[in-house]
């Protein structure tokens, strides 16, 4: 863990921090939507139909998530009816390579894990203790 910035903070609060940004960018909607937004800005109704099985309430919940975090950034255009953008910021756009690495981590291991998950699950001898 490359933890330079925060040296003097205390392994549990490190930890705690990691966690917290897991959970914003590692729910199924926040990394479609990251990925989505990636191919640049993008109107709510187009986010919509190009993510499957969202709903609008979803949708809306997830972006307001990732606006209040800096990753996404709402640009209303003041039109009959307005208009309303949405984009990576400057901190959206940084996160895109780490989550293409650790999305290809996981389709390349998610075999191996299925494996060892069918093989933990079908002996479970000598588990208690």
């Amino acid at each position: 863990m490359n933890v330079t910035a925060t040296q003097a903070s205390h392994p549990t609060d490190q930890c705690l921090k990691v966690s917290q940004v897991l959970a914003r960018i590692g729910d199924k909607w926040s990394l479609l939507i990251v990925t989505r937004l990636g191919e640049g800005p993008m109107r709510f109704g187009q986010l919509l139909r190009s993510i499957d099985d969202i709903s609008q309430r979803m949708l809306t919940r997830t972006l307001r998530g990732l606006e209040r975090d800096g990753l996404v950034r709402r640009t209303v255009i003041p039109t009959l009816p307005p208009r309303v953008d949405y984009e990576l910021t400057e901190l959206g756009r940084s996160l895109q390579a780490p989550v293409t690495v650790l999305s290809n981590w996981a389709v390349e291991n998610a075999p191996a894990m299925d494996a060892a998950r069918a093989s933990y699950d079908a002996d479970p001898a000598d588990r208690d203790g």
